[in-house]
């Protein structure tokens, strides 16, 4: 079905000298390893290639070679805008805003809104880093120890490790693929979902402190002033909502970030077979998987709180 697809990204990309390269806002472990895999990939090929993120690469991903070359904003010209891993162009950030359609969007969500000139979405990979695991090679774009890394760990956080309901045969083989190419993935799977700096650990008892349950959803709430005690200096969950997806007997797992910009922070997590998060996130306008969602939302706290649990009951019958 993307044969053409495929073939139309490899003739735009040979093409291509001056390449930026942008993926979401709040990049988690998927942004971070697509952005990073293919950018590398592209750099060992010849081209300039710039690579963004409107609120740089978090401290925790600093281990992955490369990662400093990621900067947060665009300099200079280029004639090739792709974005990996947003399911819609508002997810790039405002420093974006004024800046064209992108040439190429390559995703795994099924919420995309293919708003790229060209679209590779493949809703049923675990990852937009499998994405490219599979297809840089058919790019003529080669995979080294540095890309790989990247893309395992991209793989390795989009699936919790291999926990994910999605998890295929597939994606074991792409896993071990690369680590053929000499990737070590216990160092990999250490630092991107187990290892904690001390902050982010005080950050999630906040958390974990706040938890409520009810109507089958278990939920979490971190506040500012949560960031500030434990001197947590991400503005995202720390990957809270992993941990709360770990909790027995409910249907839907859910954290509230309260953002700086009067704004809150929404993560859904699907707990059981059957139930679909996304259209849930999709109706405050965010978007994602079946099984894992998310949606950034105005508002203050409390009221976007309480409105959220209401019409995550009423979308899923809870």
């Amino acid at each position: 079905m993307n044969t053409q697809i495929i073939g139309d990204i490899k003739n735009r990309l040979d093409a291509a000298k001056n390449i930026v390269i942008a993926s979401h806002v709040r990049p988690d472990g998927d942004a971070i390893g697509a952005l990073l895999g293919l950018g590398l990939a592209l750099r060992d090929a010849g081209k300039s290639v710039q690579m963004i993120l409107a609120d740089g690469a978090p401290s925790s991903f600093k281990y992955l070679e490369g990662s400093e070359l990621i900067k947060k904003e665009v300099s200079g010209e280029h004639d090739t805008f792709i974005t990996v891993d947003c399911a819609d162009f508002k997810r790039t950030g405002k420093i974006f805003e004024n800046f064209g359609q992108p040439d190429i969007n390559i995703d795994h969500h099924k919420t995309n809104e293919r708003f790229g000139k060209i679209n590779l979405i493949e809703a049923e990979e675990v990852a937009t880093s499998a994405i490219l695991a599979n297809h840089l090679p058919e790019w003529g774009l080669k995979i080294t120890k540095p890309v790989a890394a990247a893309l395992l760990g991209g793989i390795i956080t989009d699936t919790l490790g291999f926990r994910t309901s999605n998890t295929t045969p597939e994606s074991l083989r792409q896993a071990a693929m690369l680590m053929e190419v000499g990737v070590d993935m216990t160092e990999i799977y250490m630092r991107a979902l187990v290892n904690k700096t001390f902050p982010a650990a005080r950050y999630w008892g906040a958390g974990l402190g706040s938890l409520q349950s009810e109507n089958d959803i278990v939920w979490g709430t971190l506040t500012m002033t949560d960031r500030k005690v434990a001197g947590y200096n991400g503005n995202d969950d720390a990957d809270l909502i992993n941990m709360i997806s770990a909790i027995d007997g409910h249907k839907v797992g859910m954290v509230f970030v309260e953002q700086g910009d009067h704004h809150v922070k929404i993560s859904w997590r699907a707990l059981v077979a059957g139930v679909d998060v996304s259209q849930v996130a999709k109706h405050f306008k965010g978007g994602g998987h079946a099984a894992a969602a998310g949606a950034d939302i105005p508002g203050a706290l409390g009221e976007v709180q309480q409105e959220v649990l209401q019409k995550t009951r009423e979308m899923l019958n809870l």
